[in-house]
């Protein structure tokens, strides 16, 4: 997590919020040390802060529609013009696995370079097939966005960059510090919340549209549950999911 230095408290707090591009309120601030006035000089020592990105809100259950209302998303918020990089993909086809993914971390070092919040992309490769991309960054708030969505619009345009130069199919996440793993607690609270509304009503609720792989947390978080049964609807970077009642049961 970052840790922040000054004189005073305040101080470490203000040059952690100014690195981070953040307002107070959109963090989580621990104390870490209180600054040490020593004694002659000596044993002097800064106080010292750790700043971390509230974790963000729940996604937005938009109603519990019937068949025949239509779902009308937000979009994905725009990154700039960045997004003309991806003609430079027209050059890249058929690339091995690993060379595909060093190709997409450079394509994502140009384009948070663009961006204006420069950042250093490092690879995590899962066992289950999954690649992670790690931004980091000192402004990490810049690169998540508001509700996630400059992050989710780079998850987007990154996982478009691999099906189009890579010759099988690989699938991607992009992260900036520990906001996904924040995400999916947040999902997995929500996931169940949605199963008991479902169970109270039995009437199927829609969620708002979300990257394929945080579908498959709440998929994954309710498959156990008899009553309930979820898929997805719409096209992608537009599709969501639906949450409802398992008819056998009701």
């Amino acid at each position: 997590m970052p840790i922040y230095e000054g004189p005073t408290i305040d101080e470490a707090i203000s040059q952690g919020l100014h690195a981070l591009g953040l307002k107070k309120e959109a963090v989580t601030i621990d104390i870490l040390t209180d600054a040490k006035k020593g004694f002659l000089g000596m044993g002097k020592k800064d106080a010292r802060v750790s700043i971390d990105p509230i974790a963000i809100e729940e996604p937005i259950v938009t109603s519990e529609l019937t068949e025949e209302t239509p779902v009308e998303p937000e979009p994905l918020a725009e990154v700039s013009e960045t997004t003309d990089s991806a003609e430079s993909t027209d050059l890249l086809v058929d690339l091995d696995g690993d060379t595909a993914v060093k190709e997409l971390a450079l394509y994502l070092t140009n384009v948070t370079n663009e961006m204006g919040v420069p950042a250093l992309v490092k690879i995590r490769h899962e066992s289950n097939g999954l690649i992670i991309m790690d931004l980091e960054t000192s402004k990490q708030g810049m690169l998540i966005g508001k509700h996630g969505k400059i992050l989710n619009a780079l998850q987007y345009l990154s996982q478009v960059f691999l099906h189009r130069v890579a010759k099988e199919k690989l699938s991607v996440v992009v992260n900036v510090g520990n906001y996904r793993q924040k995400r999916e607690e947040v999902l997995v609270r929500l996931a169940k919340r949605t199963a008991e509304k479902v169970k109270e009503t039995g009437r199927p609720v829609f969620l708002e549209p979300m990257p394929a792989f945080e579908r498959k947390m709440i998929h994954a978080a309710l498959s156990k549950d008899d009553y309930i049964k979820t898929h997805s609807e719409g096209e992608d970077p537009y599709r969501y999911l639906v949450v409802e009642p398992a008819k056998k049961y009701f």
